[in-house]
């Protein structure tokens, strides 16, 4: 039987985007499917006290966001992996800045409305991606960002790897994610990070 693995991201993220090709090299050795969803960092730090170059990443944020929301809104699922993976191998690998310019560039690789750029620029659908934002959040509370993954019914941030895995390396560490959550009073594993994004 297939599994589904729910996954919140937000394109900005070098650690979301490691945790999602882990994920789809999974897909390769496991009866996996990875279903995506569009949490915001943007939403999830409104109100806080943050050093300024973090504010002014934030700031930028908002419309990648809204962006992957309105291909999901538009076109679907599937289109939204697709353009998740457009626009973080810009972001991320690529190194691309980002602008309102990479994200319409994105959105034309997949065939996406081209509108959606002039639309992400506003807030006009703030609300149904701070609805997205909390369904993938709320199980796990505020403390935490993305990645967020759903397998068996729990929610769990992470988990954050550099670089991701390949083959049954991969399958193997999703086995010990899946296996945790298998376990209702399982909450939390963690150890300082000393890598940065490596990606490969």
């Amino acid at each position: 039987m297939t599994t589904v693995v729910d996954f919140w991201f937000d394109p900005t993220c070098p650690f979301a985007w490691m945790t999602s090709r882990w994920m789809l090299e999974v897909e390769k050795v496991r009866d996996v499917q990875t279903v995506f969803h569009v949490m915001s960092l943007s939403v999830l730090n409104e109100g806080r006290d943050l050093p300024e170059d973090y504010r002014r990443m934030l700031d930028g944020a908002w419309v990648p966001a809204r962006a992957a929301l309105l291909v999901e809104q538009r076109h679907g699922s599937e289109k939204l992996r697709e353009f998740y993976t457009e626009i973080g191998t810009r972001f991320h690998p690529g190194g691309e800045a980002n602008t309102p310019e990479t994200v319409a560039a994105a959105l034309a690789a997949v065939g996406a409305d081209a509108d959606i750029i002039d639309v992400a620029q506003t807030d006009t659908i703030d609300d149904d991606l701070r609805r997205s934002h909390n369904e993938g959040m709320e199980p796990v509370g505020d403390e935490v960002g993305t990645p967020v993954i759903r397998i068996n019914g729990m929610s769990l941030f992470g988990p954050v790897i550099s670089p991701a895995p390949k083959g049954e390396e991969a399958g193997d560490l999703f086995d010990g994610v899946a296996k945790v959550t298998a376990y209702p009073g399982f909450f939390e594993l963690k150890r300082s990070r000393t890598v940065g994004p490596i990606f490969d």
